[in-house]
């Protein structure tokens, strides 16, 4: 058989265009194809062992090995209503994979080769009853296994749900083939959530818990608004622009330095985008939340001036040993530096792991009195021309009056 169908294959080829041969080339895959699922089980038992693993996503020897496990957990519960001494033993069961027959074999615990049939009368029957139970929990538990796994190649990335229950001060979010949870803590608190509806999340992790592993989700996280600007910036995706440094205060104000590890690419402009339109969508997945986008540099002076932008006209002084910052801001510029109860300064230093004091520094009064002596000299001066000018007035008016007097003097004479 398995020469077969390559010889009529090969002949075949050589006279495409013959209808017959085409023809027996058809032939012989419909054969072949009939004769592969004559060797396929078709018992009951195979079917729904198929149609188990195909519904719930498993493999089927996963669900063999669950049901030989409920088979034993049956056995040892029957025996020990029987009063046997189970303890002394170990025990398996064996299970045909097309007719579904089982077996109990049993062996002493110090003596493994001493392996025996144990199997009692009817328990195909006792058992299936029994063991339904525990079938049912252990696939569920391999389904979830499955489905966790899936997801645990997702921790740390951007994830759509939908919003289906308060448990509460929990959130119940529909991920589809599972539910996750997000804790009041990785909740933005300005943030009014409905049911229904449809959100991204950051898969934050997958934790162990009481009721078995379970997903945890946040819309709180920094690393949140930093993957909703990785999905909104191409040249992130691209490792052009990278996030360095970000500050988060949920719901409120978020700061983030980037940098630019391709020439020619500014990482600030393509983060806002063009007319704004990236850091906007960002924004607007935030509701609202206001997000200030500065350009890294090495240089820690400069790096703290960014970051309590949009205040102006800094000067910083640095002590590395305690690891302060002194920021002097103009007193115009000091409210804006500080930011209202003190969240731009407090994000600032988040950003840069600087503790930073600001100062005002106020205007010298030996600059004010610099200032008011030049505008009185100016003055003095403009003053002082103004009255050489109406002397020089006076004087032609008399010259004129004298002139005009002598001109009369000569007439009479």
């Amino acid at each position: 058989m398995v020469g077969f169908l390559p010889a009529i294959f090969f002949r075949s080829q050589k006279a495409l265009n013959n209808k017959k041969a085409q023809r027996n080339l058809f032939c012989a895959i419909s054969f072949f194809r009939d004769f592969s699922d004559m060797q396929t089980p078709r018992t009951e038992f195979a079917q729904a062992l198929r149609a188990i693993a195909a519904e719930r996503g498993l493999e089927a020897d996963v669900i063999l090995e669950t049901i030989k496990e409920a088979y034993v957990a049956a056995y040892r519960r029957d025996a020990r209503e029987r009063g046997e001494e189970i303890e002394e033993f170990e025990y398996d069961a064996e299970i045909d994979p097309v007719s579904g027959e089982a077996r109990i074999i049993a062996w002493p615990l110090n003596a493994p080769e001493k392996r025996k049939d144990v199997t009692p009368p009817g328990f195909g029957r006792i058992a299936a009853q029994t063991a339904k139970q525990v079938i049912h929990q252990k696939i569920r538990e391999a389904e979830k296994g499955a489905i966790m796994g899936e997801f645990e190649g997702r921790v740390g990335s951007l994830i759509s749900g939908m919003i289906l229950r308060f448990d509460g001060p929990d959130v119940r979010v529909d991920l589809g083939r599972t539910e996750g949870i997000m804790p009041k803590d990785e909740r933005v608190p300005t943030e009014r959530l409905n049911l229904s509806q449809r959100l991204s999340f950051l898969l934050k992790e997958i934790r162990e818990t009481l009721k078995g592993k379970q997903i945890f989700l946040s819309r709180a996280s920094p690393d949140f608004v930093k993957k909703l600007f990785e999905r909104e910036v191409p040249e992130m995706s691209s490792k052009s622009v990278e996030v360095k440094l970000i500050a988060r205060e949920a719901g409120v104000r978020t700061k983030m330095a980037v940098f630019s590890n391709q020439s020619g690419v500014d990482p600030v402009g393509s983060c806002v985008g063009q007319k704004g339109v990236r850091v906007q969508a960002v924004t607007n997945e935030l509701g609202g939340e206001r997000v200030d986008i500065i350009q890294y540099t090495d240089d820690t002076g400069d790096l703290i001036k960014a970051a309590l932008a949009p205040a102006e006209g800094l000067s910083v002084k640095l002590d590395e040993k305690t690891k302060t910052a002194t920021v002097k801001a103009p007193e115009d510029q000091l409210s804006l530096a500080i930011g209202r109860d003190g969240q731009n300064a407090r994000l600032a230093s988040k950003l840069t792991n600087w503790k930073i004091e600001i100062k005002g520094t106020p205007v010298e009064k030996k600059v004010i009195t610099e200032v008011a002596e030049d505008v009185e000299k100016k003055e003095a001066t403009l003053a002082k021309g103004d009255l050489t000018k109406k002397n020089k007035g006076k004087k032609l008016k008399v010259n004129e009056k004298s002139k005009e007097g002598n001109s009369k003097t000569e007439d009479e004479k």
